[in-house]
């Protein structure tokens, strides 16, 4: 049977880890052992069925990081049944997309989730059943889902049949339906979870990336259960302070970070301090970490932050530093069971030194994107997939971001780089966060503009200041030509900036 709940669920009570506690909610104290999940988790397999939802169909999950996720999770997995984590941050109209595209016959939904969901589960088509995580008067509880259903064995599945979905984060569009297989799962924990990370038994770990975040799902629920480590779960939103008390509260070993809550964590170890924890290990994907807060990081804590880089599509980390060879501003070297190529717009590879697509080859590629034939076909090819991400790869063998495809642009006929300019820009003391686009001078050429966050009072002569700093350390043609300074950047509910909606607006 490769039914990958059977491996990541029921393996533990037959290794002598029935007791140990899976997974603990910071501030509530619940906590669920691997044989309670094991055994909670064939209960919702038969209850899947006594509520007439059949294997292959999906079943929405709008829950926040709380223990009934892996229950509902691993639990549909069981049954054969597709469970689809949605984003928990969207507006009605993307969840009412989303419900139609997924066609989803069952929703679980975190009570705090009801009301922007609830126009959209009514003009839901598909749906035939909701229940709620916590109390909405006149909704059926995750209990009423369970009712007196003893647990049944896993769902016979194959490695190669899709196991579950993920939309991806929207940070180029709309959000599309990425299918993933049951053996994806064990692909990445034996790669990047077991060769790169080495996440042991006796770990706990603190992901503030969330379940329906293809990197907080690896590193909440796929790495620690592949070997029967404990998961620190928050279900609020990642603020600097909450997770400043979360890492003193609760003593994780690692944490799993994004970059920009990185860079406001660094702020606010600025002004408060960094708080105590056993942490022996910190990771980062999402987007490229900025050289400056990685190590400003590293500073406070003395502990290193692993960059690494991985995808919806490719489930988690394919590229990244390793623990003691970290090189901040480089994304590291390929993960052991992934292979690279950076290519050109001929399709073909591009020497060394010289900016490429990033393309990628490995077991956890998801199969297809749902209904959307051409995207597919476009992004999946043969073995390998297109990330969207543009790279150099050093003599030393390291892959440096450059941007996405669609945020490249020439200056003076050579490439510039939004993410180089933006790391030169946040390693001023006033800049929180920024982000460079292309836009237009009086003579229709395009040059870079920068929209930056402060991290306090904006100084005097920031501008000018700000400009000759990027000169000096990047190149004189780099620079913003312009500096607009916001509240806040356009981002993803999983921290990625979205810079079409600035260039829209550039």
């Amino acid at each position: 049977m490769t039914n990958a709940a059977t491996y990541f669920v029921d393996r533990h009570l037959h290794e002598g880890r029935a007791d140990k506690i899976a997974f603990r909610e910071a501030g509530s104290g619940r906590t669920i052992t691997y044989g309670t999940l094991s055994e909670q988790t064939g209960r919702v397999a038969a209850a899947f069925a006594a509520h007439g939802i059949r294997a292959e169909e999906r079943a929405a999950l709008l829950v926040h990081d709380t223990i009934e996720f892996p229950q509902l999770f691993w639990g549909a997995l069981k049954a054969g049944v597709i469970p689809v984590p949605l984003n928990t941050l969207l507006a009605t109209p993307v969840y009412d997309v989303i419900l139609r595209d997924s066609r989803a016959a069952i929703l679980f939904v975190s009570a705090a989730l009801w009301e922007v969901v609830r126009p959209a589960v009514e003009a839901s088509p598909y749906l035939r059943k909701v229940f709620v995580i916590g109390e909405v008067p006149g909704q059926p509880d995750f209990d009423a889902f369970l009712g007196e259903a003893a647990p049944v064995a896993a769902f016979e599945a194959s490695a190669d049949e899709a196991a579950f979905w993920l939309y991806s984060s929207g940070s180029t569009g709309a959000p599309k339906g990425v299918v993933h297989v049951h053996g994806a799962l064990q692909a990445t924990a034996d790669t990047y979870g077991a060769q790169v990370l080495g996440i042991r038994a006796e770990d706990t770990i603190f992901s503030a990336a969330k379940f329906f975040f293809a990197y907080g799902l690896g590193n909440a629920m796929t790495f620690p259960m592949s070997v029967g480590a404990t998961v620190v779960l928050f279900a609020g939103r990642p603020t600097p302070e909450d997770m400043a008390q979360v890492l003193a509260d609760e003593a994780p070993t690692i944490f799993c970070g994004v970059p920009t809550l990185y860079a406001a964590m660094v702020a606010h170890f600025d002004r408060s301090g960094p708080p105590s924890a056993p942490l022996r290990l910190c990771i980062s994907a999402g987007e490229a970490l900025p050289e400056d807060v990685g190590s400003r990081w590293q500073a406070h804590t003395g502990v290193e932050i692993l960059d690494g880089v991985g995808s919806t599509e490719m489930l988690h980390i394919f590229l990244s530093n390793t623990p003691g060879d970290v090189v901040y501003g480089t994304s590291g070297t390929p993960v052991p069971g992934y292979e690279m190529r950076l290519v050109g717009e001929d399709g073909d590879d591009v020497p060394q030194g010289e900016v490429g697509e990033l393309l990628v080859r490995g077991d956890s590629a998801a199969a297809c994107y749902w209904n959307k034939r051409g995207k597919s076909r476009g992004t999946f090819e043969g073995v390998w997939t297109r990330t969207g991400d543009k790279y150099e790869q050093r003599a030393d063998g390291r892959y440096v971001y450059c941007g996405r495809t669609d945020d490249m642009f020439k200056v003076s006929g050579i490439w510039v780089s939004p993410f180089e300019v933006e790391s030169a820009i946040v390693s001023h003391p006033a800049v929180l966060e920024a982000a460079v686009v292309a836009a237009c001078d009086a003579d229709g050429l395009e040059k870079p503009k920068a929209f930056v966050v402060l991290s306090g009072d904006k100084p005097a002569g920031f501008e000018a200041g700000l400009q000759e700093m990027v000169k000096d350390k990047i190149g004189k043609w780099k620079y913003p030509r312009w500096i607009e300074v916001a509240e806040d950047l356009p981002k993803t509910a999983t921290g990625k900036i979205q810079r079409f909606k600035l260039r829209e607006g550039a």
